[in-house]
C-alpha cells in the first residue's frame, strides 16, 4: 500500500510550515495551527508545468506515480 506524499507549505497567515498531502494541491486548506484558509500550492510548480501536466490534477498525479516509482525502487534495494 502507497504511504501519502507530502510537501511543506507555510501558512500565509501565522507563517507556520505545514505538512501538506499532494492529493490536495490547488484545494483550499486551513492551518491546523491559526485556522487560516489558503490554496494549498507548491511554489516548485510554474503555472506552466501545471498547466502542460493537465492543470494541478494532472500534476498530483504525476508526483504520485513518480514518488511511487521511487518507494519501488527503494524497496527493491532493501530486499537485495
Amino acid at each position: 500500500m502507497l504511504r501519502p506524499v507530502y510537501y511543506h507549505q507555510p501558512c500565509p497567515v501565522c507563517g507556520r510550515t505545514l505538512q501538506i498531502a499532494v492529493e490536495l494541491l490547488g484545494k483550499r486548506v486551513y492551518c491546523q495551527h491559526c485556522g487560516g484558509g489558503f490554496l494549498a500550492l507548491d511554489d516548485a510548480l510554474r503555472l506552466s508545468d501545471v498547466q502542460a501536466a493537465g492543470g494541478v490534477p494532472g500534476k498530483v498525479d504525476e508526483l504520485l506515480e513518480r514518488a511511487a516509482e521511487a518507494l519501488e525502487r527503494a524497496s527493491i534495494g532493501e530486499d537485495a
